[in-house]
């Protein structure tokens, strides 16, 4: 089948993909976007955390053929060209990112977490990332950057 869908603002096509497939797969195998992390399969990691419709999602749970006519954004999206965005940039600056296979699903997480709530405590950063496990830190740089991130201003 062929699914037709708007990613990062770009209308995008992708064909011979089965019903069944991940959007995870679609993103980074058919369409060449690999921003978006493949490291559980089953939705408990966090890693390939995209918006869909402006929601976050595990995008290895939706099916390619669910996303039909729908918008996506990836991490790769969160960027203006060569211009990070305030949160990508921060968890730069914050010393956030080790082996980086959990962050593009944390710097979504943390993008969504600051477009609802302006200045978040450190209770609602934790909360609002509890769907996201690294393996290399014990998360404080992740904290301090969204930290930075907010004393940063809006995101888009």
């Amino acid at each position: 089948m062929r699914v037709n869908v708007t990613i990062n603002g770009e209308s995008r096509q992708a064909d011979d993909v089965w019903e069944g497939e991940s959007l995870l797969y679609v993103l980074r195998e058919r369409l060449g976007l690999p921003g978006s992390k493949n490291a559980c399969e089953q939705g408990e990691c966090g890693s390939c955390t995209v918006y869909l419709d402006n929601v976050p999602v595990c995008s290895c749970l939706v099916a390619a053929g669910q996303v039909e006519g729908r918008e996506v954004r990836t991490v790769e999206g969160l960027a203006d060209g060569d211009e990070l965005d305030r949160v990508q940039q921060s968890f730069v600056d914050a010393g956030a990112v080790q082996c980086g296979f959990c962050t593009p699903g944390l710097v979504v997480a943390a993008h969504d977490l600051l477009n609802r709530v302006e200045n978040p405590a450190d209770e609602e950063i934790r909360e609002a990332l509890a769907g996201n496990l690294c393996r290399c830190t014990g998360y404080e740089k992740i904290l301090d950057a969204v930290r930075l991130a907010a004393t940063r201003g809006e995101t888009t």
